[in-house]
C-alpha cells in the first residue's frame, strides 16, 4: 500500500458540516487493515528515534490512530477532550474554530517537565485545535514538541499557525 492507494480510501463529503465545506472522511481509510497498517508504519518510521514518551490525541478523530502510535513506540497515550469530559482535575485553553469556539482539557497531572510529546489528529484544516492543543502542552513545560496529522488541506495553509519550534508533519497532502 502507497500513499495514492491510501488517498483512493478517503471520501469526500461535499457541504458537510456546513455548505460550501468538502469534508474529507477517513472513516472509509479506518475501516482497512492496510491503511491501518500504513498510517502505523509510517508514523512509527517518522517517529521512532525522536525520545517520544507520550503522544496525545486530540478529541475525537485523533484517538484512533494516537494510542496504536504511542503502543509502537512503547509509551502512554495521553486525550486532549473537550471541556467537562474528563473526570479529575484539569487545566484548559479556549480558542476560535473554523465552525465556532471551544475549550479544550487534559488531566493536570497528564504531562511532565521531563516529557518529549507528540501531538496527533485526523487532519489539519485551519489548524486552531491543534494550535490550542500545543498551547495546552506547553502549559506543562515538556521539553519539546511534534505535531503529526494523517492528512493536510494544504491550501488551508494551517500550518503556519505553529511556532518553528514545533515539527509539523502530515503524510497525506491535499
Amino acid at each position: 500500500m502507497n500513499i495514492e492507494d491510501v488517498k483512493k480510501e478517503i471520501r469526500d463529503i461535499v457541504d458537510f458540516p456546513i455548505p460550501g465545506i468538502i469534508f474529507k472522511d477517513l472513516t472509509t481509510a479506518f475501516k482497512s487493515a492496510e491503511c491501518m497498517k500504513f498510517f502505523e508504519e509510517e508514523m512509527y518510521n517518522l517517529y521512532k528515534d525522536s525520545g517520544i514518551t507520550k503522544v496525545v490525541g486530540i478529541e475525537s478523530r485523533g484517538f484512533i490512530m494516537a494510542p496504536i502510535l504511542g503502543n509502537k513506540l512503547g509509551v502512554g497515550f495521553v486525550p486532549v477532550r473537550k471541556k467537562g469530559k474528563l473526570p479529575a482535575e484539569t487545566i484548559e485553553v479556549s480558542y476560535s474554530k473554523e465552525y465556532g469556539t471551544d475549550t479544550i482539557q487534559m488531566h493536570k497531572d497528564a504531562l511532565s517537565s521531563d516529557d518529549v510529546v507528540l501531538l496527533h489528529d485526523d487532519l489539519l484544516a485551519t489548524g486552531g485545535t491543534m494550535k490550542a492543543a500545543c498551547d495546552l502542552v506547553r502549559k506543562f513545560g515538556v521539553k519539546k514538541i511534534y505535531v503529526n496529522f494523517l492528512v493536510e488541506l494544504d491550501a488551508l495553509e494551517g500550518r503556519k499557525l505553529f511556532d518553528e519550534d514545533i515539527q509539523v508533519d502530515s503524510l497525506l497532502h491535499y
